[in-house]
């Protein structure tokens, strides 16, 4: 078996300390990993023939950070706070007694160091990090609710100052070597094949270097001191600026602010018992365990294809097919190129296909502009695009993707037309929002090989796919449409057929529950002001604007039509309808929305006052906010209840990927375990009491109240 670690010794004294974890394409720390760095530090330290450490990776990636499976077990396991301080303070203390063992020690950092990487990186005496683009450094913990732990909030200020820490450290920024070097998160870059022979070159020339600057008598902290005026008014303005962004959802941010403020005033052994006490404050709080579990465990497994059925070979496409030059299909040939994949696009003619390259060819010219890309990198993408009015040009395509107007007609014509060409095994995902699967498959030759791909805008930004199965979608088209996901580089989530099917069904009920608002009278600005304030990424009025009222109107109108007196009734159609008809306000595109937009901004309009009377009785905004979160799980449990969705973990990850649903909440079915079900129900009877049957919890809540269960 290969040892964890091994320490090997060369003529000239110098160590080199080789992390390559058995079993795992990357390292991390565990509590294995942890007693193996510990045991490598006395085995060095103790070696008298030793001048100095090296410490690399056999792997392609430095040290990825803490293994987060081991840390989500420790937010679900109802530790108590002093079984977590042994538990969060382990890696700390190991650090120290690396900056502290006496001999110089140099960071080869080979490959991407986040989170306990880094923070390894900084406990050593020299940073040198490999000059390749696609390597990253950071702290990343805020992202997940966390902080980090081992001594980032302690010694990457001391090291860069505190005004420089502020961004790596709330924001988890990751940079590339040039940057990090320029911040001074690294003290050299060198080619990867220079990398270990620069780091003994160090040692060799700095042989008394063992000592960490904050260890030294007389030392300052760059930029100033946490009592000097310049750097209190830094805090008081990033504390100013964090709570008015994140309105108190984010407990993570004031802890790290409180670390700074707190351990920089002492020395360094102190301040790491206070970063420890305050990362089990957050390990104790559910917003850690529900954003570490959604945002890293849930999506990892989603990433992995969890969902894929088992039978079927994986089969990856090399060549697919779009149907549609629009925005979304351009998107989708763009990204598809990017991964290596020939894509033929076709359209009602060759002008208009050629739409795609002129989009891929404006995200290259920026990415170039901004170095991550290069002209030769543009060539090769674009010479993978190949438009084209001939629906012949689809032979070979394993994979095609329509991506037409949301017009069932339109949409059987072109999936014909697509099917006389390809295979007949050749998978064909129709991309839609909301029309069922099931009832496009019927212009289908082959239903059993036809399946919903709904994809996000931007496209290239958009991770998240719904993958979404029609009746008659057999095991093998699943499993394909997940493989060729997976090769375009998306995180697929996997649902059965239904209107809206889950994310735009649920994502609708958020701007629903704002027009019902404005109908009762609540002032935009307060409605507005509570969606911020939720975690929802943008307010329910100025959404609505950028989905465009005149879509939601005829969507509206079009889902009448399909089930007349069994479609659903809202606030929001009426409203709607006004707007679009007789005011002629379609939304932000048109300048004319529940907003006014013009070149100095926005302002939500004026109309509205006359429209719909404020009462006098205004609620609070923690009301509103309840019912925005309280709507959405709602309807998220529905999809559960009506087998829509098919796990839980699904449902929080397309929630927060798809339509950013408050992601300090887990996903809405977190959101629920951390009320707790019979709590959650009890509310939700209120608010249907009070607000109409909307909140009305489904069956499967009322089980789970009532049998004391929950989604995790």
């Amino acid at each position: 078996m290969t040892q964890m670690i091994t320490n090997t010794r060369d003529a000239d004294g110098v160590i080199t300390m080789t992390w390559d974890m058995p079993g795992r394409s990357q390292n991390v720390f565990n509590q294995e990993s942890m007693d193996a760095l510990d045991a490598a530090i006395d085995e060095a330290a103790g070696d008298d023939a030793c001048v100095g450490i090296i410490i690399t990776s056999a792997k392609k990636a430095f040290i990825a950070g803490a293994d987060l499976s081991m840390l989500s077990a420790l937010t679900e396991a109802g530790k108590s706070a002093d079984e977590l301080t042994a538990t969060a303070g382990g890696l700390s203390t190991i650090l120290r007694k690396l900056e502290t063992c006496g001999k110089p020690v140099v960071a080869a950092i080979n490959g991407t160091a986040l989170g306990g990487g880094y923070e390894l990186a900084l406990a050593c005496h020299h940073r040198i990090l490999a000059d390749h683009p696609k390597i990253k450094v950071g702290l990343p913990e805020a992202t997940l609710g966390l902080l980090p732990g081992a001594g980032g909030t302690q010694r990457l200020p001391r090291m860069i100052g505190v005004q420089a820490s502020l961004g790596l450290l709330m924001e988890g920024k990751q940079l590339r070597p040039e940057k990090a070097l320029k911040t001074g998160m690294v003290d050299a870059l060198a080619a990867p094949d220079e990398l270990l022979a620069k780091a003994k070159e160090w040692i060799l020339a700095n042989p008394e270097h063992s000592k960490q600057p904050w260890d030294q008598k007389g030392f300052s902290i760059p930029g100033g001191g946490m009592d000097e005026g310049k750097t209190l008014q830094t805090l008081m303005v990033a504390n100013a600026m964090f709570a008015a962004k994140t309105y108190g959802n984010y407990p993570a941010g004031k802890a790290i602010m409180s670390c700074l403020f707190e351990g920089l005033r002492t020395t360094l052994d102190a301040g790491l018992i206070i970063e420890t006490r305050y990362m089990v404050d957050l390990l104790l709080d559910p917003t850690a365990g529900a954003m570490i579990r959604t945002l890293f465990l849930n999506l990892t497994d989603a990433n992995k294809l969890v969902r894929r059925p088992e039978g079927p070979e994986k089969r990856v496409p090399t060549k697919i097919g779009v149907i549609g030059a629009g925005l979304m299909g351009a998107g989708i040939a763009y990204v598809a190129a990017k991964q290596g994949i020939d894509v033929v696009i076709i359209d009602r003619d060759l002008e208009k296909a050629n739409g795609a390259i002129a989009y891929a060819t404006s995200k290259l010219d920026k990415a170039i502009a901004r170095k991550r890309s290069t002209e030769e990198k543009k060539a090769a993408i674009l010479a993978r695009i190949h438009p084209t009015a001939d629906y012949a040009d689809f032979d070979g395509c394993q994979l095609v993707i329509e991506a037409v107007f949301e017009d069932r007609d339109i949409k059987a014509k072109v999936t014909q037309a697509a099917e006389a060409v390809i295979a007949p095994d050749a998978v064909f995902g129709s991309n839609t929002s909301t029309l069922p699967i099931t009832g496009l498959a019927e212009a289908s030759s082959r239903p059993e090989n036809f399946i919903g791909l709904h994809f996000f805008s931007p496209v290239e930004r958009m991770a998240l796919v719904e993958v979404i199965r029609g009746e008659k979608t057999s095991d093998e088209c699943l499993a394909w449409a997940l493989d060729g996901m997976q090769a375009l580089g998306k995180t697929p989530i996997v649902v059965n057929d239904a209107r809206g099917f889950y994310t735009s069904r649920v994502f609708g009920t958020y701007i629903t529950e704002g027009s019902e608002m404005l109908a009762e009278g609540i002032a935009p600005a307060l409605i507005e002001n509570a969606g911020k304030a939720s975690g929802m990424p943008m307010p329910p009025l100025q959404l609505a604007d950028e989905v465009g009222l005149g879509l939601m109107y005829q969507v509206g109108i079009q889902t009448r039509k399909d089930l007349g007196d069994a479609a659903p009734t809202n606030a929001s159609q009426p409203i709607l309808e006004e707007l679009v008809t007789k005011h002629d306000r379609t939304g932000k595109r048109s300048g004319r929305g529940f907003y006014e937009y013009s070149e100095d901004g926005k302002r939500l309009w004026s109309g509205l006052r006359d429209m719909f009377a404020a009462k006098a009785d205004q609620p609070t905004a923690d009301e509103l906010i309840e019912r925005f979160l309280y709507t959405q799980a709602l309807e998220t449990a529905r999809c559960m209840d009506q087998g829509i969705l098919l796990a839980a973990p699904d449902a929080d990850v397309g929630a927060v990927m798809g339509w950013g649903f408050a992601p300090w909440t887990g996903g809405p079915l977190s959101y629920i375990d951390r009320i707790g079900a019979a709590e959650f129900v009890r509310r939700a009877d209120e608010l249907a009491a009070a607000h109409g049957d909307r909140f009305t919890p489904p069956p499967l809540l009322r089980r789970m109240a009532a049998e004391g269960k929950s989604f995790y």
